[in-house]
């Protein structure tokens, strides 16, 4: 990444402590950005996700500054509208106005179950867990979008990206997990589309985004590795207490991969084009030729690299 192609943008990524979410403020910080970084886990702070693990905010916020730009930590509950009011007061007050804002709040991985409890019908799923997967996939940024969209349509080109698990085609013939997760992931999709419709006439562009097959931090502890050594995960009879990963796990990315999407995405001036559209990260490296972190371009949508 051009370190300097973001240099003077802010951006909010909401849902930054883990996973695609500090990715993707990650990235934002390798050009130079200046990113908020907001969630419920802080080192600081009361409070936390619904994960009870160890990365927090400013974590997020140190490693953007360290890769070149500029981090700063905001513990914000998403599904809280007065908390989401006070962000968009101190950003206002702060640098006034938003070049990029990223709804990236999930929180559901445990609420979604394990691959054993999947395809569990309606009727028989637990409807407090379903109906809070759907408020912490949807209501989360309804919240953030309704407080922060205002500074980012003060001037034309702003980016609103939704970040998601499948485009709209694959989620639109498929079944994914349950009808609570399905429907979440589905309507993140559409909701690029929604606020694309009502951003148009401001001069800016919203986009869905879904990684391929992340090796976010949960994913990596649950086989045992890091992002150092992941491919281990991959070795039949591993001895050690862990499962050993599918065949597909070799084409799985890391979250920097969709962060280096969304930040080719901001800094291309032409990004209108991508409005209301729905793409996976895969697809924006094949458009501006950046890599992953180990130099390669892994597509686990379509089972190649």
């Amino acid at each position: 990444m051009n370190p300097d192609a973001l240099r003077g943008r802010v951006a909010v990524v909401a849902g930054a402590t883990r996973g695609a979410g500090r990715g993707i403020a990650a990235a934002l910080g390798e050009a130079g950005a200046t990113v908020i970084c907001t969630g419920r886990s802080s080192a600081t702070g009361s409070g936390g996700s619904d994960y009870d693990r160890p990365e927090t905010i400013e974590e997020t916020a140190e490693l953007v500054t360290r890769l070149g730009g500029t981090g700063i930590a905001a513990q914000v509950d998403h599904l809280d509208s007065d908390q989401v009011r006070w962000l968009a007061a101190r950003v206002r007050d702060e640098y006034g106005h938003i070049d990029v804002l990223v709804n990236d709040i999930w929180g559901a991985e445990r609420l979604k179950g394990s691959p054993a409890e999947w395809n569990t019908p309606i009727w028989a799923h637990d409807l407090d867990a379903g109906l809070r997967i759907l408020r912490l996939a949807i209501d989360t940024h309804l919240i953030t979008s309704h407080h922060l969209l205002p500074l980012l349509i003060d001037r034309p080109g702003g980016l609103l990206v939704e970040v998601t698990d499948g485009t709209a085609d694959f989620n639109a013939s498929r079944y994914r997990i349950s009808v609570f997760y399905d429907l979440a992931k589905v309507a993140v999709n559409r909701l690029a589309f929604s606020q694309g419709h009502e951003l148009v006439p401001h001069g800016a562009t919203a986009v869905a985004i879904t990684p391929g097959w992340l090796r976010s931090e949960m994913m990596l502890d649950n086989y045992g590795v890091t992002e150092d050594n992941w491919r281990d995960a991959l070795a039949p009879n591993r001895g050690e207490g862990y499962p050993t990963a599918p065949e597909g796990f070799a084409l799985s990315e890391s979250p920097r991969y969709v962060g280096r999407a969304v930040a080719a995405l901001a800094a291309d001036p032409d990004r209108a084009r991508w409005n209301q559209r729905s793409a996976t990260s895969a697809e924006f490296a094949r458009e501006y030729g950046f890599t992953d972190i180990d130099g390669s371009q892994p597509d686990s949508w379509n089972g190649h690299s």
